[in-house]
């Protein structure tokens, strides 16, 4: 383990060549207590028509608390794992309030009003929570569907400090692998609407570097679990 150790940490100088010497000793003393999340910078994104400033702080976002119904769709356990990023190294971000919002199987939004629908009133499928002293938070959803000119994804929204003068604001989107997309798509309630028309390629949102917003997905039971780790900078 003290081998272990030692060459993990001898690892980290030569990754933090360029910092300061107080964030590599950071980054060292939080590997040794096993806590070091893992610093991914991430790009930001439109944030699209369809989000709501709604007062919804839950971790199961399927139902809908309007009339307690429940979005069919297979299971998806989203995590986020977020850290601070900045001259002391990169360490868990506590506190941080994570909005996520998506349509449903057959790529309907909750509370907006579209040329193709119109559920204002309902709540399915929003909510925000605070990440806990390990910059973690976990949302119950589930896996998306499609609607025309977008391909599959989830939006999200990270602020820190929302009533204060320095608060921070990210909003970026999610996206998935096209060959699971297309495996679960087959299945209903997601095959009532058909075979979506567009992929991660010819979305024009994805191209601008959505390749690295790719959410991970393995097996949870009967759906699926995915854990996001996302980095903000701060000076």
């Amino acid at each position: 383990m003290l081998a272990f150790l030692g060459a993990a940490a001898a690892g980290l100088l030569d990754w933090g060549c360029g910092r300061p010497q107080a964030a590599i000793r950071a980054q060292a003393a939080q590997l040794s207590a096993g806590a070091i999340p893992s610093c991914v910078r991430r790009p930001e994104q439109i944030e699209g028509p369809y989000y709501i400033e709604e007062a919804l702080q839950r971790s199961d976002i399927r139902s809908d608390p309007t009339d307690g119904s429940i979005r069919p769709g297979v299971p998806l356990r989203l995590i986020f794992q977020v850290s601070r990023d900045d001259k002391r190294g990169c360490t868990p971000l506590p506190e941080a309030v994570v909005h996520v919002w998506q349509c449903d199987a057959l790529g309907v939004y909750s509370d907006v009003r579209d040329r193709n629908f119109d559920t204002r009133g309902k709540k399915f499928l929003r909510g925000h929570q605070l990440t806990n002293e390990r910059g973690i938070v976990e949302f119950m959803t589930i896996y998306p569907g499609w609607y025309p000119g977008r391909t599959v994804h989830i939006h999200f929204k990270i602020r820190t400090d929302p009533n204060g003068p320095k608060g921070r604001e990210f909003t970026s989107q999610l996206y998935f692998d096209d060959q699971l997309t297309d495996e679960i798509h087959r299945l209903p309630p997601y095959n009532a609407k058909g075979s979506r028309t567009t992929t991660n390629a010819t979305d024009l949102v994805f191209r601008r570097r959505g390749n690295q917003l790719l959410l991970p997905l393995t097996r949870d039971g009967q759906g699926y679990r995915g854990t996001f780790d996302i980095a903000l900078q701060f000076a």
